[in-house]
């Protein structure tokens, strides 16, 4: 081997030949190409032709789906991107927007993102690649923008509500008795104005969970109506009193651990997996069996799932009616409920939601049971226990954690999102399309390679 070492020349200037170094099936190109296939116009239309030229969107779209498939989310790392990696160079066209212009973009576009994700769809089926059929949807934990412990709860703001204005009111007593500044270093006057801010807030604070509490008051009373509809239309079917308690009344008003984040007020403490509580959102995704993209998808600040099937379905029933039709959606126990079950089938799509959790290692008996004839009389939720029994239920059901669940791994752990950027649900809600768009993309690249 030469003793004779390649020269170096890092001063020179140099000329990267930049289409060349990307492969044709490269992911940067096919964003390029889908993006440069999408209706745009609602974008293009918001500019109103004043001032210096703007990026153009299609370009600015293609860096954020990019940015987000490939795990670079913050707008200050994509402007470094445009000026490091390659692939984004290709997208941008060497050219730089900076972290302002990327941040603007993204929060002025985020409502647009949702007509986005439906054309990518059309996109799929276009390439013939997406066919609605069987779709599970599953939800996960992903991180707010902010901190469980700038969080309060009821309970705790009427305690610190009632200490602050115990202090404020002996800070006033040391006022009128002339004493300014009582102890080295307290100053009466600025401690006032500190306690009056503080419960300004937790005013605001309180009436916002009260609002909140009225508002679940109100979907709990109906709930509660319609349950003692359904038992006295049964009693009158029967011509006697049901036994067992009847449905009791919902209580109105906050409850002591109802809390509400100072910095995102939107979103909650929820369980997470692995035990523990964060402040989050609940993410919500819709996966088609066959082509496991997403198909609907949404933003909740509700921890329990039982609430996201109705918003689901309604997501579903939305999409472009050549894209086909959902025949099963399935569901772990977290999405069961009686009026679940009726609302898929007032959809005219068949609930697989599992009514419980169920034990591993069952034995032969129970795996090849007979489950017989579903009863003529039975109820959508017998009816729908029925076919979870019997073999096709079975081996469909198998499917769901196969499908649903590996896309939030691959957000989580290949994507590497875990936690959102933006604040406020409605924000949170464009990301996520953002998020879902992007997965989407990696996904139909793998499909149409």
């Amino acid at each position: 081997m030469s003793n004779q070492f390649i020269p170096i020349e890092r001063d020179q200037p140099m000329v990267i030949p930049v289409q060349e170094w990307l492969t044709e099936d490269h992911l940067a190109r096919f964003i390029v190409e889908i993006v440069e296939g999408l209706d745009v116009s609602a974008l293009e239309a918001a500019y109103g032709g004043g001032g210096s030229a703007p990026y153009p969107p299609k370009m600015m779209l293609a860096l954020l789906f990019y940015g987000y498939a490939t795990g670079i989310f913050s707008s200050r790392a994509l402007e470094r991107a445009t000026y490091e990696l390659i692939p984004v160079i290709y997208i941008t066209g060497n050219t730089h927007p900076d972290h302002n212009s990327i941040n603007t973009f993204r929060k002025r576009f985020l409502g647009e993102l949702k007509d986005l994700f439906v054309q990518i769809l059309r996109c799929a089926y276009a390439l013939g690649v997406l066919q609605l059929g069987n779709v599970s949807l599953d939800g996960s934990k992903v991180h707010a923008n902010a901190s469980k412990h700038k969080a309060m709860s009821w309970d705790y703001a009427n305690r610190l509500e009632a200490q602050l204005q115990a202090e404020v009111e002996a800070l006033l007593q040391q006022a009128e008795a002339g004493h300014t500044e009582p102890l080295p270093g307290l100053r009466v006057a600025d401690e006032l104005v500190l306690r009056q801010a503080r419960l300004q807030q937790i005013g605001a604070v309180k009436a916002e969970l009260e609002v909140r509490a009225q508002a679940r008051y109100e979907q709990e009373q109906a709930a509660y109506e319609a349950k003692l509809a359904e038992r006295r239309a049964k009693e009158q079917a029967r011509g006697r009193k049901l036994g067992g308690r009847p449905p009791q009344p919902p209580e109105p008003g906050p409850r002591g651990k109802d809390q509400v984040n100072f910095t995102d007020s939107d979103s909650q403490i929820m369980p997470v997996s692995g035990g523990g509580f964060e402040q989050a959102y609940n993410a919500q995704a819709g996966v088609e069996h066959t082509s496991r993209l997403i198909v609907a998808n949404h933003a909740s600040p509700h921890p329990n799932d039982k609430q996201e099937l109705q918003p689901a379905l309604d997501n579903l029933r939305q999409l472009p009616k050549k894209l086909g039709r959902v025949n099963h959606v399935l569901t772990d126990n977290g999405f069961f409920s009686e009026a679940n079950v009726k609302a898929c089938e007032q959809a005219g799509i068949i609930p697989l939601l599992a009514t419980g959790r169920a034990g591993h290692h069952p034995t032969l008996e129970e795996r090849f049971a007979d489950p017989g004839e579903a009863p003529a009389t039975a109820d959508p939720v017998a009816r729908m226990e029925h076919r979870l029994r019997t073999p096709e239920g079975k081996a469909l059901y198998a499917q769901r954690k196969s499908t649903v669940e590996p896309v939030f791994g691959i957000i989580k752990h290949v994507m590497g999102f875990r936690q959102f950027l933006l604040r406020g649900l409605q924000a949170v809600q464009g990301e996520w399309n953002l998020v879902c768009i992007a997965y989407n993309l990696k996904r139909l690249h793998v499909l149409a390679g």
